[in-house]
C-alpha cells in the first residue's frame, strides 16, 4: 500500500488519473443512470414538438421516439468502439482524448438548443453523438492508462477507468434527484451536464504526455518515452518499465496495428479472444446492466414505496464506488483471477436468492427488504469482482499491435449486448418476472467456471509472458473412445 502511494503521489500520476477519467468512462457511467430520472419531461416534449407540427401523435409513437432516444445512445457508443482502433492509430491516445471532448461540446450544444428549437430530433442526434463520444472515450481511456502504468501497478491504475464508469453512474442518480436537476424545467441541461468535465479534460489534457508504451513500441522515441514516465511517475531511469517495452517491440517485429478482421483470422490470439467473449457475455447478462437502467421498475416490483425508490438507487450506486475503490487496493495482492471468479460465482448465489426473495414477496412485509439488502450485495460483489478485473484483464492479455483491434472488438460485445437487453429486458420482466434473475444466475455461474477452469493468472506478469501463458492452453479432442478433456498450465 505504502509503495502504491509512493507511485501515485511521486509524479503526476494521480492527477493525470483523475483528468482522464473526468471525459473517459465516468461519461459513459454518467449517461447510462441520468436518462431515467427525466424520461417524463423528454417523453412530454416529445408529444408537444410533434402535436404542434402535426397534430395529436399516437401514443405509439411518442413510445417509438423516446425508444430511439434510449437506443441511439448505444448506437453512438457502438460506432465509437468500432472507431477505436482507426482514430487512435491516426492521432495516437492523446489527440483521440482531445477531439473527443470537442465531439462532446457539439453534442451538448445541440441537446441545450433542442429545447429552444422545440425539435425532437435534435435529441435524437445529441444522444448518438454522447454515445460515439462514452463509446470512443472509455476504450481510450483504458488504453491510455494501461499504455501509461508502471507493471508492478497496472491492475490498480487500469482499474479507475472502472471506478469513473461507477462514480459517473451514482452522479447520474445523484443530479436526477428532484432537489437537484430532476425538474421539468432542466432536462435538457440535465443530460448533458457531465460536458462541463469534459471542457476540464479539454483544457488540462494537452499538458500531460502521450501514452509511453505508445511512444516507444509505436514511434520508437525512446526519450519522450523516458520523460513521459517521469512527469507521470516522478524522477529515476525506468530502464525495467523500457526493457518490456523493447522486448515487446521485438517480438512485435514492426508489426502494423491489426484490423479487428485480422485479429479474428490470428490463431495465436484464440484464446484470448474467447476470455474476452465469455467474460464480456457474462458480465453484459449477469444483471448488472438491468439494475442500472431499470432500477427503478425493479424496486418497485420488489414493494418498496415510490418516493423512495430514487434513493435506495442512490445508495446503490455508491455501494458500487466505494467496492470499485476497494478492489483497486486488493487487486495487485489479491489477483485478478481469484477476484473474477469468486465474484461471478457470489453474484449466481445472489441472483438465485433475489429469484426466491421476489417470488414470495408477499408473503411477509419484510421480504421486499431481503431483495434490496440481497441487490446490494449484488452490486458490491459486481464492483469488487468483474467490473474491477476486466479494464486490467483487457489490456493485460493483449499486446501493443492486438490491443486497438480487440478494444474494437470488446466494446463492440459491450454495445451490442447493451443495445439487445436494452431491447429484451422489458418484455423478460413482463413475462417471466422474477424468473428473469434466474437466466442472470445461470451466466454469472458461467463466468465462474471458465475463470476458474481457464483463465492463467497475470498478476506481476509482462505482457509477454501473460500472451505466453495463453498460448499453453490446449484442447485435446477425443479420440476414438478417448473423452475429449481441457488442458491448462495455470
Amino acid at each position: 500500500m505504502d509503495s502504491l502511494l509512493k507511485h501515485l503521489v511521486r509524479g503526476n500520476a494521480l492527477f493525470f488519473i483523475i483528468v482522464l477519467g473526468m471525459g473517459g468512462t465516468f461519461q459513459n457511467g454518467f449517461h447510462v443512470t441520468v436518462i431515467s430520472s427525466p424520461s417524463p419531461f423528454v417523453k412530454s416534449f416529445i408529444n408537444h414538438s410533434w402535436t404542434e407540427r402535426y397534430g395529436p401523435p399516437d401514443p405509439h409513437t411518442v413510445t417509438f421516439i423516446w425508444s430511439a432516444v434510449v437506443a441511439f445512445y448505444a448506437l453512438g457508443g457502438l460506432l465509437g468502439s468500432v472507431g477505436v482502433r482507426m482514430i487512435t492509430g491516426k492521432l495516437g491516445r492523446k489527440k483521440a482524448m482531445i477531439w473527443n471532448n470537442v465531439v462532446s461540446l457539439i453534442a451538448a450544444a445541440i441537446m441545450l438548443a433542442s429545447k429552444f428549437a422545440n425539435s425532437f430530433e435534435m435529441i435524437l442526434i445529441s444522444r448518438l453523438l454522447f454515445g460515439f463520444t462514452s463509446g470512443l472515450g472509455g476504450n481510450v481511456h483504458a488504453i491510455y492508462l494501461g499504455e501509461s502504468s508502471p507493471k508492478k501497478i497496472r491492475g490498480m491504475v487500469t482499474l479507475t477507468s472502472a471506478t469513473f464508469v461507477s462514480i459517473g453512474k451514482l452522479s447520474g442518480q445523484f443530479a436526477g434527484l428532484q432537489e437537484v436537476f430532476g425538474r421539468e424545467e432542466w432536462w435538457n441541461i440535465l443530460l448533458c451536464a457531465p460536458t462541463v468535465f469534459s471542457i476540464i479534460q479539454l483544457l488540462v489534457l494537452p499538458f500531460f504526455p502521450e501514452a509511453p508504451r505508445y511512444l516507444l513500441i509505436e514511434k520508437n522515441n525512446a526519450e519522450q518515452c523516458r520523460t513521459a514516465l517521469q512527469y507521470l511517475w516522478g524522477p529515476g531511469n525506468y530502464e525495467k518499465e523500457m526493457e518490456e517495452m523493447v522486448a515487446e517491440q521485438k517480438a512485435i517485429g514492426g508489426e502494423r496495428s491489426k484490423s479487428l478482421l485480422e485479429l479474428l483470422r490470428d490463431k495465436r490470439v484464440r484464446w484470448q479472444l474467447v476470455t474476452m467473449l465469455v467474460i464480456h457475455g457474462c458480465i453484459q447478462f449477469c444483471g448488472i446492466s438491468a439494475i442500472s437502467v431499470f432500477s427503478y421498475n425493479i424496486f418497485q416490483e420488489a414493494g418498496i414505496p415510490e418516493e423512495k425508490i430514487r434513493y435506495v438507487t442512490l445508495g446503490v450506486g455508491a455501494s458500487e464506488v466505494l467496492t470499485s475503490i476497494t478492489c483497486g487496493l486488493l487487486i495487485e495482492s489479491v489477483g485478478r483471477r481469484v477476484l473474477l471468479w469468486r465474484g461471478f460465482a457470489a453474484m449466481s448465489v445472489l441472483m438465485a436468492s433475489i429469484t426466491v426473495t421476489l417470488s414470495l414477496q408477499h408473503y411477509a412485509f419484510w421480504i421486499p427488504y431481503c431483495t434490496v439488502t440481497l441487490l446490494f450485495l449484488f452490486v458490491i460483489f459486481y464492483g469488487g469482482g468483474p467490473a474491477g478485473v476486466l479494464p486490467s484483464l483487457t489490456h493485460e492479455i493483449f499486446i501493443q499491435s492486438c490491443r486497438p483491434a480487440a478494444f474494437v472488438f470488446t466494446g463492440t460485445l459491450r454495445w451490442l449486448g447493451f443495445t439487445v437487453l436494452g431491447f429484451v429486458f422489458p418484455f423478460l420482466i413482463a413475462q417471466l418476472q422474477s424468473f428473469t434473475f434466474l437466466l442472470f444466475s445461470c451466466m454469472c455461474m458461467l463466468g465462474a467456471l471458465y475463470v476458474f477452469f481457464v483463465l492463467p493468472e497475470t498478476k506481476g506478469k509482462t505482457l509477454l509472458e501473460i500472451s505466453e501463458e495463453f498460448s499453453r492452453i490446449k484442447v485435446c479432442r477425443s479420440h476414438k473412445k478417448e473423452p475429449a478433456c481441457l488442458q491448462t498450465k495455470l
